[in-house]
């Protein structure tokens, strides 16, 4: 409906019904995985939001006025003859952290390396404990064997090899990358998030969500020698990452010259010189 200049306009009132509606709607869906008590309580909250969403509504809609306010509108003016030029190189105050930053190919090479270090220590953990070389190695394809026995284990296995394989190299790659990104946050302890955070961090989730990832090695995994192989993959992924030269960001940049425009009062004009002075075009 036309509204006439200076009329207050009509709009429906504000309210947090339909919020509460589906909240409630989502507790009783929660509450069939959950809990009897769970579904319950949804029902009230959804009955009780779907009663005040009625009542703005029924008998008569709730509404709220608002009062127009009357815009004069000013056209800009301004005395000067020249235009201006920004100076596109300077005028950044703050930059974010950090200012430069790794390669992706820097987090693969730091990747790689530290999986074979990682892969000799789990070796050597295979001939200390007697079960052989391949014994960590089919441990970690342990998932798709569930009833393998330790002999089993302790043997070759070309599909397990191919399978543990490939889980190592994949971890590895992404776990290189991620250090990669993460390194220069600590740029003056580079080896603090690589050999001890890191590795931790890493140890405390797996050590939560083994079990359901996969169970046999959850059974018979050696957390000492987890670990130090976690720290080892650390220390060689983050020596080789952190000796690759970083990439400075475009942060000392303005945010015009980032984002590609050319528009007036960055670059200068068609007979303009250095500076903002005009030249006559014509002149001789």
């Amino acid at each position: 409906m036309e509204q006439r200049e200076g009329r207050p306009i009509e709009l429906p009132a504000p309210t947090a019904a339909p919020m509460v509606v589906a909240f409630g709607v989502a507790l009783v869906f929660a509450g069939l995985a959950t809990h009897a008590i769970v579904a319950a309580v949804g029902a009230v909250v959804a009955i009780a939001g779907t009663y005040e969403w009625l009542t703005q509504v029924f008998p008569e809609p709730a509404v709220e006025h608002l009062v127009p306010l009357d815009v004069v509108a000013s056209k800009p003016t301004t005395t000067r003859t020249q235009v201006q030029h920004v100076d596109a190189a300077v005028g950044l105050v703050r930059a974010n952290l950090p200012v430069a930053f790794y390669p992706i190919s820097a987090g693969v090479r730091g990747g790689v390396a530290g999986s074979v270090a990682m892969a000799a220590f789990a070796v050597l953990y295979g001939v200390v404990s007697g079960h052989g070389v391949f014994y960590p190695i089919n441990l970690l394809a342990a998932g798709f064997l569930p009833s393998a026995s330790i002999e089993e284990l302790s043997a070759f296995n070309a599909t397990a090899f191919g399978i543990a394989l490939l889980i190592h190299a994949m971890a590895s790659l992404l776990v290189g990358v991620l250090y990669g990104a993460l390194l220069p946050m600590l740029p003056r302890r580079p080896i603090l998030l690589g050999g001890l955070i890191g590795p931790l961090s890493w140890t405390g989730l797996l050590h939560s969500t083994l079990a359901l990832i996969n169970p046999m090695l959850a059974d018979r995994i050696d957390w000492s020698w987890f670990v130090v192989s976690q720290i080892a993959f650390g220390v060689v992924a983050g020596f080789v990452v952190s000796r690759r030269q970083r990439v400075a960001s475009a942060q000392p940049l303005s945010w015009p010259i980032r984002a590609g425009i050319e528009a007036p009062g960055l670059l200068n004009e068609p007979g303009e010189k250095e500076g903002g002075d005009v030249r006559d075009t014509h002149e001789s």
